[in-house]
């Protein structure tokens, strides 16, 4: 099921398509990853599957337990937080990814800070290592909420249930398909299979990383995620010039 979305309010940026959304889901799958090893299975790109974890905590060990707890309320304050500075930066004839793109990438940096002031982490509840899954979630409900309303074209790029659903769907109907309809599911398939692409192997990498570099491995996705950013900006800037 093709999720629902919010109104599309904001002006998209001029650099979009399937490589812009397999960027972003490459992120998402990377830092979902690295919070996940480095903070006893927090999520935070799939932030309802803490909801999962919170059970195993109950049921088991409780580390890392009030994290999880956290990471929802956290989720929902950064989408509508988000959502709030898009609207008014609509009204104000500015367009939001740029400036919305470097505020994930910000949040990633204090992220990676906290994390390695709090390394090793052998205790998931510090103030610390909590302050880090915490800024992560900021991150990953930042591009949630652009997911759905500037960037609403990309299609989904941190949950990929959606994405992998909807092409075996598309996939199974495509044979049999018109052609108007099969020129949908092209469409639907040329942005969904690179974000699934995109997202396998960001957590592929991101496992990778940790396991090599720690925290610093976040350095990857923040300059990904400053390079959108400014190359947003520059597009949009160049637009409104001609």
């Amino acid at each position: 099921m093709t999720p629902i979305q919010l109104p599309d309010t904001g002006r998209r940026p001029a650099l979009s398509g399937p490589a812009f959304g397999g960027i972003l889901a490459f992120v998402a799958g990377y830092v979902d990853v690295v919070g996940f090893i480095s903070l006893f299975g927090l999520f935070t790109a799939h932030v309802t599957g803490n909801f999962v974890m919170i059970g195993v905590d109950i049921a088991g060990d409780s580390a890392g337990l009030l994290a999880k707890l956290l990471a929802l309320p956290t989720f929902a304050l950064a989408v509508a937080a988000t959502r709030l500075t898009e609207s008014r930066m609509v009204r104000n004839s500015q367009s939001a990814p740029p400036l919305l793109l470097f505020a994930e990438a910000t949040a990633l940096v204090l992220f990676m800070i906290a994390g390695l002031q709090a390394s090793p982490i052998s205790d998931p509840d510090t103030p610390m290592a909590i302050g880090a899954g915490t800024l992560a979630v900021v991150a990953m409900g930042i591009q949630n909420a652009l997911s759905r309303t500037s960037l609403s074209d990309l299609g989904p790029t941190t949950i990929m249930t959606g994405n992998t659903t909807q092409i075996v769907i598309d996939l199974v109907d495509l044979p049999s398909a018109s052609e108007v309809e099969r020129k949908a599911i092209r469409g639907r398939l040329k942005k969904m299979v690179p974000a699934l692409a995109g997202f396998a192997s960001g957590a592929a990498l991101g496992a990778l990383g940790y396991s090599v570099l720690s925290l610093w491995c976040v350095v990857l996705p923040i300059v990904l995620l400053l390079a959108l950013s400014l190359s947003t900006w520059r597009d949009e800037a160049n637009s409104l010039q001609k």
